[in-house]
């Protein structure tokens, strides 16, 4: 429950900034608001300041004329006064702490109180209220010594304010002599409460007149960027619904203004585009008919000629030379046509999405047994070792046995083709997620335009080169789509002077992703292996890290490495 309380701000968070980043609106808005808030805030306070100054400026002037007033007529009072004792001039001084005989009318109270050079007073303190001698500060005191009027602010308590809470006031001190008493001091206390209640009243004025302003800046402003949001954000659906293959979706259209020629412009470039796009389709559609169709018409004249050379062939020992040197090109041309014949309807399959996978739980083991023993004459007679690693334990998966056999096939075929009389290495490797096969030749190896393209249709790296296995130029892109029909991976990496390797990655369970493959691209122990790649090449063939290599210090910038990977389906 505690941890729940904890994160709950920090959800509140991430959500209030996900919708602050992906609302325009929003931002509008709250930047209007916030510039309001600042432009308001700092124009109250301009104003209550200029206000307040100038209530408390002109009744400050207001009571210093008064005081003054009242200090000369309590003076005039006490020098015409007739006392004969003490006791006269106490009462005399009591009665003039009364503010209509001071003169002070608008004062809240008045004291009289010996100066502080009188040792010894010949009466007491007069006052309005006994606890108006404790708002007399000393340096009030002090300054009020000489001729000069002082004053200095002071808080009324709310025990002797007419509104019964604490009120804002100011004391005024001046000097004045007393008949058979000496010198003392005439402090004048006026409440400043009116002018607090009017600035009170000017600051919620303005408060309101405030919360008017930013209310309607926001309403405006929200007004004004809908206007203008709400095409971006049907452009945006629409583009959404288009990029998902809705072609005909269009924006409505409503007048002349900018957006709606942004609108017109929009549905505009999306019409050029269903046009071209469904062009596009119906030429793919037909290219891919085509070549069904001529992969399957060539089938009978096929047969036909296939008949008629075997024949030739199996005569060939009654021909001369010549003639039997042409039945067996016939024969092998004829086998490779058959052969580019099957890749080609494969091919059409796989474009027209009609391929399947016939998957069991398989083992990879025997499939990659298999494939080394039938391209073990190959190598011979290539003068290639064929080196084989196997775990431990059976490496089985879900799998189209007759797919992935075809893969490998590719793989080592390719490998011993290019190895230059150096050896091939087979490894195969499994974990928990996955199983993995590396083919690894040490021949004439791949630049990075190479890797590039390694499997693209009709491609070879070297066309000079002479083959001898009669290859189609469809082997490793039909193996990469039947990788992407696993949801596995095929990758390439390639080093030249060095050769190439290439690794089959595969889910244990059928349509699993595979996030980490078991076995490493490049062997361990081969220092020729980039640390990191440089650079991508898209997703269809994107460069990928090799797994658990050293920092080399010999690395060469020219080795590069390729994957062909497709989400599940």
């Amino acid at each position: 429950m505690l941890g729940r309380l904890l994160t709950a701000p920090g959800r509140w968070l991430r959500s209030a900034v996900h919708r602050w980043r992906s609302s325009l609106q929003l931002r509008v808005v709250t930047t209007a608001l916030l510039i309001g808030v600042l432009t308001v805030g700092l124009l109250g306070s301009f104003l209550s300041l200029t206000v307040r100054n100038g209530l408390f400026e002109q009744r400050i002037t207001e009571i210093d004329q008064e005081a003054t007033r009242s200090a000369s007529t309590v003076q005039h009072l006490l020098s015409n006064a007739v006392v004969d004792s003490a006791a006269d001039v106490q009462q005399f001084v009591l009665n003039l702490v009364d503010p209509r005989l001071s003169g002070a009318a608008s004062a809240h109270g008045t004291l009289l109180t010996a100066a502080g050079d009188v040792p010894m007073p010949a009466i007491n303190d007069a006052a309005t209220f006994r606890e108006m001698s404790d708002l007399v500060s000393p340096e009030l005191r002090e300054g009020a010594s000489s001729d000069a009027l002082v004053w200095q602010s002071v808080q009324i308590p709310a025990t002797h304010s007419k509104s019964g809470e604490d009120e804002p006031g100011v004391l005024f001190g001046s000097v004045v002599e007393v008949p058979l008493a000496g010198t003392f001091q005439l402090f004048n206390l006026y409440s400043l409460q009116p002018q607090q209640e009017t600035l009170r009243f000017v600051q919620n004025t303005l408060a309101i007149g405030a919360a008017t302003i930013l209310a309607t800046i926001g309403l405006l402003t929200w007004l004004v960027t809908r206007q203008t949001v709400r095409p971006v954000r049907r452009a945006a659906s629409t583009a959404a619904r288009l990029a998902d293959g809705q072609l005909h979706e269009r924006m409505p259209t409503r007048g002349y203004d900018e957006l709606a020629t942004l609108a017109r412009s929009f549905n505009e470039m999306a019409a050029s585009l269903q046009d071209q796009i469904s062009q596009h389709e119906f030429l793919s559609k037909a290219q891919r008919r085509f070549v069904s169709d001529v992969s399957h018409e060539l089938r009978t004249p096929l047969t036909t000629i296939r008949m008629a050379s075997e024949m030739i062939y199996e005569a060939r020992s009654e021909l001369d030379a010549a003639a039997m040197r042409s039945a067996e090109l016939l024969q092998q041309q004829l086998d490779r046509f058959e052969d580019l014949l099957a890749d080609l309807l494969e091919i059409s399959r796989f474009d027209a999405g009609a391929a399947m996978l016939d998957v069991e739980h398989s083992d990879l083991d025997a499939i990659v047994e298999m494939v080394v023993e039938n391209a073990q004459p190959l190598a011979e007679s290539k003068g290639v070792e064929l080196q084989v690693t196997m775990p431990g334990e059976p490496a089985t998966a879900d799998m189209d046995a007759r797919r992935v056999e075809r893969i490998l096939r590719n793989l080592v075929t390719n490998a011993i083709e290019h190895a230059e009389g150096r050896p091939v290495e087979v490894a195969l490797a499994q974990d928990d997620d996955a199983v993995a096969v590396r083919v690894r030749d040490h021949g004439i190896g791949m630049t990075i335009e190479q890797v590039d393209h390694v499997f693209d249709r009709f491609w070879r790296a070297d066309p000079a080169r002479t083959r001898t296995t009669g290859g189609t130029g469809l082997g490793l892109a039909i193996s990469r789509e039947d990788a992407r029909l696993h949801s596995g991976r095929l990758e390439a990496w390639g080093l030249p002077g060095d050769g190439a390797s290439f690794r089959l990655t595969l889910p244990r369970r059928a349509g699993l992703p595979v996030d980490r493959p078991p076995l490493s691209l490049i062997p361990e122990d081969d220092v020729a292996a980039p640390p990191t790649p440089p650079r991508g090449v898209g997703h269809e063939a994107a460069l990928a890290i090799p797994d658990l290599l050293p920092a080399p210090t010999n690395w060469n910038p020219a080795a590069w490495h390729r994957q062909d990977r497709q989400e599940p389906q």
